[in-house]
């Protein structure tokens, strides 16, 4: 009888291992940043044409626009940009690269809320990035508010955030000095200004996120996790991501695993090194057309 009893009891345990083992799931994510205060600040520009206009916020949209995959299992993820073919002439192609990258595009995004650690390959000015660095913890506040997304009854929490400095789609313009204004003072509006000195990176920023129980992971797009269920939606106040489809437990498997390549850095490490070459890029290009706009006021 007592060997019937373990036998039974070995093979439950064994079958919830081994669903464990299995289970996974995939989650696309559309995401969308808000360029609403460079558009309007570019349309307050006279000396920008309509056709040039045009040109730029195509070329914004598709920095700004991006659809995520994110394929993960009860201690690991990999979130990573669905890639899409360039249209045939397409310029530029190099330089719009970089700058998608620079805009959180490009790479796999590791993460492994077991370890609580994440690996993210980058590349930045022809050279190839691997930060290495543990996962940020976020006090979340967990809220009463609900909402649907997809089907699944989603919670709402917030939290506070650092921003990393190298993550450019943070860019905020900075705001007009009000108090030049009525000192008698005519602001020269044909002043050439340098576009580096016209944003600035808040150093924090508040984080709202929508997340489902009813898929019991501890994880979410980019750098988001530590909620009980996997983040549906979340929204940094100029950046929405937001999941258009999941499917769980497909007969085909994602590998999941941490990319390899590129020179490991901390994440404060890869910050210091873009900071410090958009420097020296802002310096070489000081007093040359090709850096600088002139800003609409």
């Amino acid at each position: 009888m007592k060997k019937v009893y373990f036998t039974s009891l070995f093979l439950i345990v064994f079958s919830i291992s081994n669903a464990q083992k299995d289970f996974q799931g995939m989650a696309v994510y559309e995401s969308k940043t808000s360029t609403s205060d460079f558009t309007s600040r570019m349309q307050g520009n006279k000396e920008i044409t309509p056709e040039i206009q045009k040109m730029i916020q195509e070329n914004m949209k598709k920095m700004f626009e991006k659809t995520f995959i994110l394929n993960f299992d009860k201690s690991a993820s990999i979130y990573k940009e669905e890639e899409k073919l360039e249209a045939p002439g397409t310029q530029g192609g190099g330089r719009m690269k970089m700058m998608s990258n620079m805009m959180g595009g490009g790479g796999t995004y590791y993460k492994n809320v077991k370890d609580k650690t994440y690996t993210v390959d980058k590349e930045f000015m022809g050279k190839e990035f691997l930060v290495k660095d543990s996962l940020p913890k976020l006090n979340w506040k967990m809220e009463s508010e609900t909402r649907m997304i997809g089907g699944y009854t989603c919670f709402k929490a917030t939290a506070v955030q650092p921003v990393s400095q190298s993550d450019f789609k943070n860019f905020r313009l900075k705001k007009k000095d009000e108090s030049k204004e009525g000192e008698g003072k005519k602001e020269d509006t044909t002043k050439k200004t340098n576009f580096m000195d016209e944003v600035e990176i808040p150093k924090e920023v508040t984080i709202t996120a929508w997340y489902t129980p009813e898929i019991p992971v501890n994880q979410g797009p980019e750098t988001y996790w530590g909620l009980p269920g996997l983040i549906l939606e979340v929204n940094d106040g100029k950046t929405t991501i937001l999941c258009s489809k999941v499917v769980m437990n497909a007969k085909e498997k994602a590998e999941i695993k941490a990319p390899a390549n590129g020179k490991i850095v901390t994440q404060k490490g890869y910050d210091e090194t873009v900071m410090k070459k958009m420097e020296e890029m802002r310096e070489m290009n000081q007093g040359r057309e090709g850096m600088q706009i002139r800003m609409g006021r």
